[in-house]
């Protein structure tokens, strides 16, 4: 038992229900914890006397690459932002772009609290790669699209196999990072090419992750296209498998709502990006959880959102919710949390002297409304046991370098636009 724990003592924790515990603590490479009685064998033992400990971040949707693009294209609408700010720079990606863009994204993340990430984006070997050298958590879906891309110039042909390939020959970090198909959306995928997406996903297992319901355009041309709306559309293709991730889920109706749940499907939030990219449409989360949806929290990429801190998610998730439902009980603070943290077995220390997260109250209760709302430091990221930043510093990733080499990548990429 020794070689699997930490004990963390005089600290403040915050368990999966978000109900919070005070005392010394055991913190075990599996995910589980336990009181310590202050005698057992320890890998170390921390002082917790000004740290509060949780559960890590997840990030259910993101491109994180796209921090190359972060401020590019403000003020323009979803269809207009991809057109003219991002589909025509994308042709110059390189695998280098890829990996650098990749690593400033991942470092963002752990100083942030984040330890698992489903990407979408090109070149997944690379960003399978950087992944696995940081330490974290992902489902890496190489792109699809009926148009060609920096990953696959040939076409979807060229990418399903591809991709295939990637999936039947594993990741660099087997149990960390496993890759995945990302069908980019139903008006950039035939119908054909959504089909072998689909039974790709059903022989290998892997993971399915699609745009869904973004946009009254899309809904509304999916609808003039096919008689259907996006996911009656897919569901009448027989896309879905398990677990199939659809980011956005914006507009959707209580029908697609109940196939959803049907089919097991994850319905990711990203509500930052929604609004900054004014997609008009929010999704439901009272009506997803009254019909049984699985619904998880992503930032979409720094490119739509600027961020991939998804404390912040979080917060912007849990006050979108009660405005438009007019009820400041929707999404409290505790639901809010167990929402942000879904499934993490990895641990997150928050600095409790950060002024943002005083007062406390009395048995603190207010530390999860104050980290949800106010923010905190990271100071201390463990996944599966191993330590990825230790008193605010990230060790898997160099930060200071990073920044240098993500400003000079970008010079690069944007030159002659």
């Amino acid at each position: 038992m020794g070689e699997e724990s930490r004990r963390i003592t005089n600290t403040w924790l915050i368990d999966d229900d978000g109900a919070i515990h005070n005392g010394d603590f055991l913190l075990f490479k599996d995910g589980r914890f336990e009181n310590s009685k202050g005698d057992e064998d320890v890998l170390e033992t921390i002082n917790g006397r000004s740290k509060v400990v949780t559960r890590s971040l997840q990030n259910w949707h993101t491109h994180m690459a796209m921090v190359l693009n972060r401020s590019m294209g403000e003020g323009l609408p979803l269809m207009e932002w991809l057109e003219t700010s991002i589909f025509p720079v994308e042709k110059g990606l390189t695998p280098k772009l890829i990996e650098v863009g990749t690593r400033a994204a991942v470092a963002e993340m752990i100083s942030t609290g984040t330890t698992f990430a489903c990407d979408m984006y090109y070149h997944p070997e690379i960003v399978g790669d950087v992944l696995a050298e940081s330490g974290i958590r992902a489902k890496v879906c190489g792109p699809i699209t009926d148009f060609p891309t920096p990953s696959y110039p040939n076409g979807p042909g060229e990418a399903l196999r591809k991709v295939e390939s990637l999936i039947s020959e594993g990741s660099p970090s087997p149990g960390r990072v496993e890759y995945g198909i990302g069908t980019h959306s139903v008006y950039t995928c035939s119908k054909e090419t959504l089909i072998k997406a689909s039974e790709i996903s059903q022989r290998t297992g892997c993971t399915l992750s699609i745009h869904t319901s973004e946009t009254r355009k899309e809904v509304a041309d999916c609808h003039s296209e096919h008689g259907m709306y996006p996911v009656e559309y897919l569901d009448s293709i027989d896309y879905f498998t398990e677990g199939t991730v659809c980011a956005h889920c914006g507009w959707v109706t209580k029908k697609e709502m109940r196939i959803l749940a049907e089919h097991g499907a994850h319905a990711v939030h990203c509500p930052t990006s929604n609004q900054k990219l004014a997609c008009g449409g929010t999704m439901s989360y009272p009506a997803m959880r009254e019909a049984g949806v699985d619904v998880r929290l992503g930032t979409d990429g720094a490119a739509s959102n600027n961020s991939l801190d998804m404390r912040a998610e979080s917060k912007a998730a849990s006050l979108i919710q009660r405005h438009d439902h007019w009820d400041a009980r929707v999404l409290g603070p505790k639901e809010t949390w167990k929402l942000a943290t879904k499934e993490s077995k990895d641990w997150v220390t928050w600095d409790l002297d950060d002024i943002r997260m005083r007062p406390k109250g009395k048995e603190g209760r207010r530390l999860v409304s104050n980290l949800i709302y106010s923010g905190a430091r990271v100071l201390d990221v463990f996944v599966d046991g191993e330590v990825l930043r230790r008193d605010g510093v990230t060790i898997t990733v160099d930060e200071e370098a990073s920044c240098l080499e993500v400003d000079e990548a970008v010079g690069e990429y944007y030159s002659g636009i």
